[in-house]
């Protein structure tokens, strides 16, 4: 109950902004193109508040968080194709499923890398990473459902707006109520001073390997609700550009900012998809000008993220 009442503010937001959607969505009053890009929005803000717990509350650094996406996108669309499921109800199992199967396997890979720190984790990581997009192109030698490097076709279209909204929701708040435990705490202490968490008893291995399974689970979970947003998964969808986008929100929003992520995720897309839209085609490349010009500004006037706890 306290909980719920400490997150009275942020809910009473959310519900606003549930009604004002619907009643957007419902009527057709924004094309059918923004709505599936403020649903994709929602999906980015579950993987970056992965991201988030990963790197900006325990200072991992990880560059494959993409391929913990990957993996839960393609347990996900194989799940519900085997099993003939279509409806919402039905896929929330599925879709536990497919975050579960991500946070496993970054389980089983965070033991032995999570020995290393800094660049050398983010290169492990990298690695990781490229391994799993060699894996998924390559993927229809296991079975010819999962497509290979012609990608994965006929997923069911099951992610709407309830599903995104309330599932986003409530990661938001699991995540808020992780982050300010006593577990929280010792995340943050293992990010500001490894060395000393350790001396006052903190078992920052279990600590650390304990974040990164709930990231990469997280990143699963936006993954399996990517796939059955956008009907196709292609292995180039999760290679390091993806995981350099997370990475960019996480900084972008303040590291160790569930707020500032959540922002920042909206922001992102909507910038991302707003220069698709403003751009003629013939110069829809000139926004990976733009965009890294926009970026260098943002550091230098707000080096830390837009909402970032000094």
């Amino acid at each position: 109950m306290r909980f719920f009442l400490e997150s009275r503010k942020f809910l009473i937001v959310s519900a606003a902004a549930y009604i004002l959607l619907k009643i957007l969505f419902a009527n057709n009053i924004i094309s059918i193109y923004i709505q599936q890009i403020t649903l994709f929005a929602f999906i980015v803000t579950i993987a970056s508040l992965g991201l988030n717990v990963i790197y900006g509350y325990t200072g991992q650094f990880s560059l494959g968080h993409a391929a913990f996406y990957g993996i839960g996108a393609y347990t996900s669309a194989y799940l519900t194709k085997i099993f003939g499921i279509e409806g919402v109800f039905s896929f929330l199992p599925v879709l536990f499923i497919s975050g579960v199967a991500a946070g496993f396997i970054g389980c089983l890979i965070g033991i032995p890398i999570l020995r290393l720190r800094d660049d050398f984790l983010a290169i492990a990581t990298l690695g990781f990473g490229t391994l799993v997009r060699v894996i998924l192109d390559n993927s229809d030698r296991f079975t010819e459902v999962l497509g290979g490097s012609r990608g994965f076709v006929g997923i069911t279209k099951i992610a709407n707006l309830e599903l995104t909204f309330f599932s986003a929701l409530f990661i938001v708040l699991i995540t808020k109520n992780l982050i300010y435990s006593r577990y929280g705490l010792f995340l943050r202490s293992i990010r500001d001073d490894e060395l000393a968490s350790t001396s006052i008893g903190i078992n920052t291995s279990r600590m650390k390997l304990m974040a990164f399974s709930y990231g990469c689970m997280l990143a699963g979970i936006g993954g399996g609700l990517y796939a059955h947003l956008y009907t196709f998964l292609h292995p180039s969808n999760f290679d390091i550009l993806k995981s350099i986008d997370f990475l960019i929100i996480v900084i972008i929003g303040g590291m160790g900012s569930i707020r500032g992520t959540i922002y920042a995720s909206i922001i992102w897309v909507g910038f991302i998809e707003g220069l698709r839209i403003v751009l003629p085609v013939e110069l829809l490349d000139l926004r990976w000008v733009v965009i890294p010009i926009l970026l260098i500004a943002l550091m230098m006037w707000k080096p830390y993220g837009l909402m970032a706890k000094k």
